[in-house]
């Protein structure tokens, strides 16, 4: 959508509120299933609620929100990130505290919390991926902070840890592809999600 102001979430919240796609939502965590939002996937979640609160609802001044990057523009950049909670299914097969490198393209990536609702998050373990340094340390410096994100944030999990939100975009990271580039391991979140509904199916053949 050209990134413009709130980028595709806008058209993509419109789309997650209409009643039968909010039904179907919510079946679907019902049922344990997964959702993942990149990018501007994950602004829409979190401008539909379901980020970080696991719902559909509508939002007020309080409320967490995805805005305008802190240099003022677009930015396309490769990025380091740090696991920093692994109880989520996107998560389970990320070891603690490792470092990945990461793809990232937005105009709007800079996270803006209050910092009641950052003490709730850090309370309830929903901050599942921070910007860091080549060697795992957290910071707000421009050079790895890049959109200004407090906090450093880059990724959110909902509280029943089925959906997670994140700017960096892990379906880019291809072996060989970015050869003139220094890249650390990637972190294995898409297999997670895979690795999840196999073991889901292989319990359920048990219990049958």
């Amino acid at each position: 959508m050209g990134d413009q102001p709130d980028g595709s979430a806008k058209f993509i919240v419109n789309t997650i509120k209409h009643p039968r796609v909010k039904q179907a939502i919510e079946r679907l965590l019902q049922r344990k299933g997964l959702i993942l939002g990149i990018c501007n996937g994950f602004q829409a979640l979190i401008k539909s609620g379901l980020l970080p609160y696991g719902e559909i609802r509508d939002l007020d001044s309080y409320d967490a929100t995805l805005t305008f990057n802190s240099i003022g523009r677009h930015i396309s950049t490769m990025a380091h990130t740090v696991v920093t909670t692994n109880w989520s299914p996107w998560l389970s097969g990320c070891e603690l505290h490792s470092v990945s490198s990461v793809a990232l393209s937005h105009g709007e990536g800079r996270l803006v919390v209050s910092d009641d609702q950052l003490k709730t998050w850090k309370q309830q373990g929903l901050i599942a991926l921070q910007y860091c340094d080549a060697f795992g340390k957290v910071s707000s410096q421009p050079e790895v902070n890049v959109n200004g994100s407090q906090f450093a944030i880059e990724g959110l999990v909902s509280p029943c840890g089925q959906i997670l939100g994140k700017m960096g975009h892990v379906e880019r990271m291809v072996d060989g592809l970015y050869r003139n580039l220094p890249i650390q391991k990637q972190a294995s979140i898409i297999e997670n999600g895979v690795n999840y509904f196999r073991k889901r199916g292989l319990d359920h053949g048990k219990e049958s």
